[in-house]
């Protein structure tokens, strides 16, 4: 039986961004990251020095607590992180899709795994240069392949012109994903202050600002997305 370490399991609630937006959703958030986002908004399940914090649980512990949380009403599940691509989700993943669940699971792009193929829908989402990362290209495409069947798509969080440039030549490098961009975050939450303040307005001017760029560009293939979450609940866990 496969041990996960888990920052947080929540919901139902509904998904905040990229393809499943608004779509019902129980929260399946992994401890543990190879990145350091310099904007990362879940220190929580990151940083290492929140490990504490972090529950070792079995995957039916996981299972259970899943549907616990639906009322064994099957709808879809997110793994999220960190990055929850070097934890084993696999059995998780079978086990629930066997009772009509569905999976998503959204990672950098940087580990690739064979159960991949297992999932509904794999989002990957390369971090732009504001991030403080760099891309190692040939293990994202590993992952687009260990996916298989699944539907994969593509989602970049955009800060500034930079990241906005950068965006548009990835696009074109793997221009047969579907595009979802997303104006970052300006003021991360700390990891113990569920109730920080959130510059919306900045969130939301940049918003703008990103409409309007891609549509100067005559850049039509993006769909361009907040974080329906944030403008709901701000900063706050767990919903």
């Amino acid at each position: 039986m496969s041990t996960l370490r888990i920052a947080e399991i929540f919901g139902p609630t509904i998904q905040g961004e990229g393809v499943l937006i608004g779509r019902p959703t129980v929260f399946v958030r992994a401890g543990g990251c190879d990145f350091r986002c310099s904007w990362c908004d879940t220190p929580h399940a990151v940083d290492n020095a929140y490990r504490r914090d972090w529950t070792p649980m079995q995957t039916l512990e996981v299972w259970q607590r899943v549907r616990d949380l639906s009322g064994d009403q099957p709808l879809t599940v997110s793994l999220s992180g960190g990055n929850p691509a070097i934890q084993p989700f696999g059995l998780l993943i079978r086990t629930g899709r066997a009772a009509g669940y569905r999976f998503a699971m959204e990672t950098q792009g940087s580990v690739a795994r064979e159960w991949f193929a297992a999932l509904d829908t794999l989002v990957l989402s390369p971090k732009p240069p504001s991030s403080g990362e760099t891309m190692d290209w040939q293990r994202f495409e590993e992952c687009m392949a260990a996916a298989r069947d699944a539907a994969v798509v593509m989602k970049i969080v955009v800060f500034d012109e930079e990241d906005y440039l950068w965006a548009r030549k990835v696009a074109q490098r793997y221009a047969a994903l579907p595009l979802y961009l997303q104006p970052g975050n300006h003021t991360p939450p700390p990891p113990d202050a569920q109730d920080a303040p959130i510059d919306m307005d900045g969130i939301m001017e940049r918003m703008r600002w990103l409409v309007a760029r891609a549509a100067a560009d005559r850049w039509f293939t993006p769909h361009i997305l907040p974080q329906l979450h944030v403008l709901l609940w701000g900063n706050q866990r767990g919903v």
